[in-house]
Order: structure tokens, then sequence, then C-alpha cells
């Protein structure tokens, strides 16, 4: 956990990201899901037995660089989310997660949506 707070307060908020080279596949990636606005795959570092990202092909840098131009594009997010959630046969539940900023732990500056399940999440989260 430490570490990644360490990342996150060292993280350039500008400039490409690991998940510009991973859309422009210059880094391998199996996709769990793809479409015109978004893709989702597994996160390297899972931090529960299913945890996956979705990230919109348009680069947002973070939740609060959003604006009303990009409303339906957050919806469709959180649609695909649930849609791969059901995928991985996630059925009892699942947590729902988006960094924002170095003080919420953001390690790369490109929103993304993490999706964590397969266990009893614990609250409060941290």
């Amino acid at each position: 956990m430490a570490e990644e707070v360490e990342k996150a307060q060292e993280a350039p908020d500008t400039g490409d990201t690991i998940f510009g080279k991973i859309l422009r596949r210059e880094i391998p990636c199996d996709f769990l899901y793809e479409d015109d606005l978004c893709v989702a795959f597994k996160d390297v570092n899972p931090q529960a037995p299913v945890h996956f990202l979705v990230i919109p092909r348009k680069p947002i840098p973070c939740l609060e660089k959003a604006c009303n131009e990009h409303t339906s594009l957050l919806g469709h997010l959180l649609i695909i989310a649930n849609k791969v959630a059901q995928q991985l046969n996630v059925t009892n539940g699942y947590r729902v997660v988006i960094n924002n900023g170095k003080d919420g732990a953001q390690s790369v500056y490109h929103l993304h949506i993490h999706v964590l399940g397969g266990r009893q999440m614990q609250w409060p989260p941290g």
C-alpha cells in the first residue's frame, strides 16, 4: 500500500502514460473488452481475485478534469465495468474505484476505473 502512495506522489500529471502505450498496442495486452470508446483489461498488480481496469480511449487525465462533454462517456465506462464483471462471473458484488490526484493515490494520469471482486471487500477502504 505504501508503495502505491509513493508512486502516486511521484507520478507526473501530464504527458504520455502506460495506458496510452497499451491503447496504441506498443505494450501487449489481452483486452477483456474493447469498443470505440473504451477498453478493459486485467490489472497487472491485482488487489483482489478479480481486478480489472476500464479506461477511455480519449485521454482524460483524471476525474476532476472531466467536463459536461464527457457525461455519456463516463456513464459508458460504468456500464462496461458492470458488463465485464458479469462476464467474469463476479455475482456477489464488487467495488468500483476511481483514484483522483496525488492524495487519492492516482499513479497513472489517464482516467481509469478499477473493478475489484471475488472476495469480501472491507470498510472503510483506507
